[in-house]
């Protein structure tokens, strides 16, 4: 009996030793490996150092220099001071931000709710997902022309027509220096919504379905489900959606440049036009120097965003 109202020893806790941290010197690193994966990664770093660092580096001597291809000539921060100083670019930036602010608020929210009416069909969800992704398989150049024909600014053409069954007279669409920007965001936005309607279906599998039984038993209507339910829940895709939506909008070109080439009277002139128009405009030679300057004040800025984006992907990630 004694034997059985003895208590048992405190067992003593197991602490594993500490690893000694081994120094890094070229004979460990050699028989680590680190020469066979060096020459593993050294056609992929050719290949960068070719095609992507040694352009980024050419750009930044190119916008310190005024050339024209063949001969250079040095003149140090005097393009940055032109272009800064030219009432175009500021004219071209106040264009690119008015797009941005346009297609966020049509081009974010239209994705968004429609991906929030097809995750609640029932029957065909796949032939509405493709259906809505077709636009994005329509080559861009292809589907710029179209919607060119479309805005025909004759009473017969294709949307006029249509505003003519309900009373409304012709409109000059991209013909107006009013009308002509929202008409390319009306388009980016077709374009460009599948991609984005696809990225927030996916999100929504995510949600958890008892989220919506509780708000269901608590009376919730399908609208304060979406604000209370959905949008709480993808606030993270959300964000970040926008912040791609902000560095694609600055480099818009393709719908500006084949839809009105920067008109009328300059209204759709963006920052790659300019940059464009800087350096290829001109058949007698372009002022390249200037052209690659603006580029990289762009690069500068995306590269910011870019910067955000990474920091915020990485801090949802680890949450």
């Amino acid at each position: 009996m004694a034997l059985l109202e003895r208590a048992p020893a405190e067992e003593m806790p197991m602490t594993a030793p500490p690893r000694r941290r081994t120094r890094r010197n070229p004979v460990t690193w050699y028989r680590g490996g680190g020469l066979w994966n060096l020459l593993f990664l050294l056609p992929m770093i050719v290949v960068f150092a070719v095609f992507s660092w040694s352009p980024i580096v050419q750009s930044v001597v190119m916008s310190l220099q005024k050339t024209n291809l063949i001969t250079s000539q040095w003149v140090g921060l005097d393009n940055y001071v032109k272009v800064l100083s030219d009432p175009l670019l500021g004219e071209a930036v106040l264009n690119t931000l008015w797009f941005a602010v346009l297609a966020l608020i049509f081009g974010f929210p239209v994705p968004l709710l429609m991906a929030v009416l097809m995750s609640e069909v029932r029957r065909a969800k796949g032939f509405y997902s493709a259906l809505a992704y077709l636009p994005v398989v329509i080559p861009p150049v292809v589907a710029v022309l179209l919607w060119k024909f479309f805005y025909s600014a004759d009473p017969n053409g294709v949307f006029n027509t249509v505003l003519g069954w309900v009373g409304i007279p012709p409109q000059p669409w991209i013909q107006d220096a009013v009308q002509a920007m929202p008409s390319l965001v009306l388009e980016a936005t077709w374009a460009g919504a599948g991609g984005s309607i696809i990225i927030y279906l996916a999100a929504l599998l995510g949600v958890p379905p008892e989220l919506y039984d509780a708000a269901e038993v608590d009376g919730a209507g399908v609208w304060r489900k979406i604000w209370h339910v959905t949008l709480p829940q993808l606030r993270g895709i959300l964000f970040i959606m926008l912040i791609l939506q902000i560095i694609a909008t600055a480099q818009v070109f393709l719908e500006p440049f084949l839809f009105t080439g920067g008109g009328p009277a300059g209204a759709t002139r963006t920052i790659l036009l300019y940059i464009y128009d800087k350096a290829f405009r001109n058949s007698l030679g372009g002022a390249y120097g200037e052209a690659t300057a603006v580029s990289v004040l762009l690069a500068i800025v995306l590269a910011l965003l870019s910067w955000l984006y990474f920091k915020l992907t990485n801090r949802w990630s680890n949450s």
